[in-house]
C-alpha cells in the first residue's frame, strides 16, 4: 500500500514583538504567494483569564517556511458586540484564494459564552482588510461547535468543505467527528454529506477525529493528514486517502505519522495537530502544533 514518511522535522518560530508575544500559537495555516511564505496563526493568552478570547488571529510571512515576522494589525479580532456569534475568540483559519487574487478566510467563531463555535468567513482584498460576511455553518440540533474547516475541489469543479464537530449523545458524549459538506460554487449554501470515514476502536484514533489539511502529490490520491485521539485526548496525526471526487476512502496509515514527544512541562497537553501543507521539492511541508502551543513543520515524502 502506499504510504507516507516523516523524513524532517523542524522548529516554526515567531519574530518578538509581534501582537501574539506571550501567547501560546496553534494554526499555522501557511502558503506559498511569490516568494513568500504567508500564514495566518491563531494565539492563545496563557494563563486565560475568564473575559480573554479563545484566540486572535494574526498574519504574517517568512522568506524560508520557517522564522515567521507578524504583521502589526490584527487579521481577525472577536467581535465587539456580546451578540456577535465571534465575541468570545478566533480560532483555525483556512485561507482561500480567489480567482481576483482576493482572500477568503473561514474560521471558527466563538460565543461570548463559550458554548458554541460556527464557522465564518471573511473576504477583503489583503490579510490586513478583510471584513467579516456571514456564517457559512453552524451545528444542527443535537451536535456541538463547528470548526476545523479543510477546502477540496472535484474535477467537476464543485467543492467539498470539511470540518470538525461534536457528536451527538448517541455517538459519544463529547467527541469529535469528521463531517463534510458539499456546495456547487464557493458562496453557495453548504449541505452536508455522509461522514467521510469513521473511528477505528482498536486502533489510536478511537474516539475522536478532526480535520487537517488536503493536498495531492503528482501520481497520488488525494490525502488528508488528519487528527485522532483516544477518549483521554491524546491526539496524533495520521493520513487517509480519497478517490478525487471524495467520495471513497483508499488508502490510510495503521500507525500515527506524528506521534508529539513528551510535553516539555508535564502539566501541558499532550497533543499534536495538524494545520495546513505546503507541496515544494516533490515533497510535503506540513505545518502542525505540539502542546497547544509550539510550531512546527515536518517534511513528508509520498513512497508508492
Amino acid at each position: 500500500m502506499p504510504t507516507y514518511a516523516v523524513e524532517q522535522l523542524d522548529t516554526v518560530t515567531i519574530a518578538p514583538g509581534s501582537p501574539l508575544d506571550g501567547m501560546d500559537l496553534m494554526s499555522p495555516f501557511v502558503w506559498r504567494e511569490g516568494d513568500r511564505y504567508r500564514m495566518l496563526v491563531r494565539g492563545v493568552p496563557d494563563p486565560m483569564g475568564p473575559r480573554d478570547p479563545t484566540g486572535l488571529i494574526a498574519s504574517g510571512w517568512s522568506d524560508d517556511g520557517l522564522a515567521f515576522t507578524l504583521d502589526q494589525r490584527l487579521a481577525i479580532a472577536p467581535g465587539t458586540d456580546p451578540a456577535d456569534a465571534d465575541a468570545g475568540g478566533c480560532e483555525d483559519p483556512t485561507v482561500l484564494r480567489a480567482d481576483d487574487g482576493s482572500y477568503v478566510v473561514y474560521y471558527t467563531g466563538v460565543d461570548a459564552a463559550r458554548s458554541r463555535g460556527v464557522m465564518i468567513s471573511a473576504t477583503g482584498p489583503s490579510l490586513d482588510a478583510l471584513v467579516k460576511r456571514r456564517v457559512e455553518l453552524a451545528a444542527p440540533e443535537g451536535e456541538g461547535n463547528i470548526k476545523e474547516a479543510t477546502f477540496a475541489r472535484t474535477p467537476a469543479g464543485d467543492w467539498r468543505l470539511f470540518y470538525e464537530y461534536a457528536a451527538a449523545e448517541d455517538h459519544g458524549v463529547g467527541a469529535s467527528r469528521v463531517g463534510v459538506a458539499r456546495a456547487a460554487t464557493l458562496g453557495d449554501p453548504w449541505t452536508a454529506l455522509a461522514d467521510p470515514f469513521p473511528i477505528r476502536g482498536d486502533s489510536w484514533d478511537n474516539w475522536h477525529l478532526s480535520t487537517g489539511p488536503i493536498c495531492c502529490l503528482p501520481g497520488a490520491d488525494p490525502v488528508m493528514f488528519y487528527n485522532g485521539a483516544t477518549l483521554d485526548a491524546r491526539w496524533r496525526i495520521g493520513w487517509i486517502s480519497f478517490d478525487a471526487r471524495f467520495a471513497t476512502v483508499t488508502g490510510r496509515g495503521l500507525e500515527p505519522l506524528i506521534l508529539p514527544p513528551p510535553p516539555e512541562d508535564r502539566s501541558k497537553t499532550d497533543i499534536a495537530f495538524a494545520a495546513s501543507t505546503v507541496v515544494e521539492d516533490g515533497m510535503i511541508s506540513l505545518y502542525f502544533s505540539l502542546e497547544d502551543r509550539i510550531l512546527r513543520r515536518a517534511r513528508i515524502r509520498y513512497y508508492a
